[in-house]
């Protein structure tokens, strides 16, 4: 099956005895061992059949053989760091979400190291991996806020030189716009939270591999830790992987009207997106994503970034991204608040920057609920 095909079938039965197109929701947090040939379902913190059914859909996205999928990106994301070990170092891209910098001051906690490097260029790579004990590499491509896009091939191959693993937070381009594991990744990490449910209504979180070894660590460790999601949360995702491929080509599209409108506005500074030439990574991008993706910030020069913020109509002033919605946000006071402001500086987060994550709405629509907000400014 291509690739569309599979987000609608993939992981997808008839119910045997009444045929359900939709299968049912399985709800029971234990399972009656006499009912079942060969037994396998015990406790619903280890088992679940609904929640099987989106990880097999989520693998096949990946031609992976292997899902975990989990309550929050959050969880996911911890999930992997409890492969390390105290001594060990993490190497991450310098520029993340901040609950990924939350988590790696709580891994520093119980003695493992973190590195934040520029890994954009093969000279940066290599000087970040140049220190004993790296086990793991953190990648975000393209990063939150400012859209820096990383060769994860490259990434891949000095990394698997040194024997480490190499994780790719791939929540911004969806399994739909990049592909980590094919392009060398050990795993891909989602918050299905995002474009995968796609309506801002369901917390969630995924892991994707090839390795069996790996799959059964963070089954084990999910089972043990008890950050499992629950079976209506598992439906709301797999619901919305059905018209994944639909809304991420549409707000493909509704971004690069933003970005084009953006270009023409005095109140507009430097302006992030994979998709402009520009861009210090357009020729990398465009080599491993299918398109540039939903998501762009800029910096404003027009004022304070609240007062921009207030102009805004159709854009919901708030955090997440990739749903039905559109969205703005400024990091500096939202998503990257908890980041002390050194560091943000020292990332090139500035208090003027804005994020802007496209929906589904028509395109015009978005544009000019963007040029009134820009004009108010100016």
């Amino acid at each position: 099956m291509r690739f569309d095909t599979r987000l609608v079938h993939g992981g997808r039965r008839a119910t045997a005895g009444t045929g359900d197109v939709v299968p049912p929701i399985h709800v029971s947090t234990t399972y009656e061992r006499r009912a079942q040939d060969n037994p396998r379902y015990f406790y619903g913190r280890g088992e679940n059949p609904t929640r099987e059914e989106l990880e097999e859909c989520l693998a096949g996205l990946e031609g992976a053989e292997f899902a975990t999928v989990l309550s929050s990106g959050q969880a996911a994301a911890a999930t992997v760091l409890s492969l390390l070990r105290p001594g060990q170092c993490v190497v991450s891209t310098d520029d993340v979400y901040s609950g990924t910098d939350a988590l790696f001051d709580l891994a520093a906690r119980q003695g493992i190291r973190v590195r934040y490097a520029d890994l954009t260029t093969p000279e940066g790579i290599d000087a970040a991996l140049d220190q004993p004990d790296v086990a793991l590499v953190w990648v975000e491509t393209p990063t939150n806020p400012l859209l820096t896009v990383v060769d994860v091939a490259e990434v891949a191959s000095r990394t698997h030189e040194r024997g480490a693993r190499l994780v790719v937070d791939n929540t911004f381009a969806s399994p739909v716009l990049q592909q980590p594991l094919a392009l060398g990744a050990d795993v891909s990490l989602y918050s299905t939270t995002k474009s995968i449910a796609g309506h801002a209504d369901v917390l969630g979180g995924a892991l994707v591999c090839r390795d069996e070894d790996l799959h059964a660590s963070f089954r084990s460790y999910r089972t043990a830790a008890g950050n499992v999601p629950g079976a209506l949360d598992c439906f709301l995702v797999r619901r919305g992987l059905h018209t994944l491929s639909l809304r991420v080509h549409r707000q493909v599209g509704n971004a690069r009207a933003l970005v084009e409108r953006l270009r023409t506005s005095p109140a507009v500074g430097a302006i992030h997106y994979p998709g402009l030439p520009e861009h210090p990574q357009h020729a990398v991008a465009k080599a491993q994503m299918a398109a540039s993706g939903s998501m762009v910030s800029f910096d404003y020069l027009g004022g304070p970034a609240e007062q921009l913020l207030d102009r805004f109509v159709l854009f919901s002033c708030g955090v997440s991204l990739g749903g039905v919605h559109s969205l703005v946000e400024c990091p500096a006071l939202m998503t990257h608040r908890p980041v002390p402001a050194d560091v943000r500086a020292r990332r090139g987060i500035g208090d003027s920057l804005i994020r802007l994550s496209a929906g589904i709405e028509d395109a015009h629509d978005l544009v000019e609920d963007l040029s009134r907000a820009l004009a108010d400014g100016t």
